[in-house]
């Protein structure tokens, strides 16, 4: 049987290679990566004809006081490429979602901003997309997993944060 950081079968005991444990639940972590966020996009694609991109986008702008973020801010908030922003916004201008407005005090900078349509379009997915994240991760959990979940993700979070700078 091949194993993900093992050679030939045989572990190591200077600490290269995962052991049993961290092998499960790497190889969980891999699977539950690839396949939630897919059955998350189907569901709401189903439900609201948004793109799960999108209603992240349409997430960081309805939470923000004035409807809208600085392109950068957006970028650097969901962990894009400025490239695929840019593409992902102009596509959701297309539809009336959203809408580039350009910065007065910086001419090199822009906001992105929610319009009337595009605040309709989360307002009616949230509750569906709710209910399916409820249905698929916290109905399986007991309060003590989700504590323990929140305290694991943080502390990855902050590991990755940490690296990045």
């Amino acid at each position: 049987m091949y194993h993900l950081f093992r050679y030939s079968g045989r572990m190591t005991t200077d600490g290269t290679w995962l052991d049993d444990d961290q092998q499960r639940a790497w190889r969980g972590w891999l699977a539950l990566s690839a396949r939630l966020p897919g059955a998350l996009a189907r569901d709401l694609q189903h439900h609201s004809d948004l793109s799960l991109p999108d209603f992240d986008v349409l997430v960081q702008l309805s939470e923000s006081a004035q409807g809208r973020v600085r392109f950068s801010g957006l970028a650097t908030a969901l962990a894009w490429q400025r490239s695929r922003l840019s593409h992902h916004v102009a596509r959701m201008a297309g539809r009336g979602l959203v809408q580039r407005v350009e910065c007065d005090d910086d001419g090199r900078g822009a906001f992105v901003e929610i319009t009337t349509a595009g605040r309709s379009a989360i307002e009616t997915a949230a509750p569906g997309h709710v209910a399916t994240v409820r249905r698929l991760v916290f109905d399986a959990l007991d309060p003590e997993q989700v504590r323990l979940l929140e305290e694991l993700t943080g502390t990855l979070l902050q590991r990755l944060d940490a690296e990045s700078t």
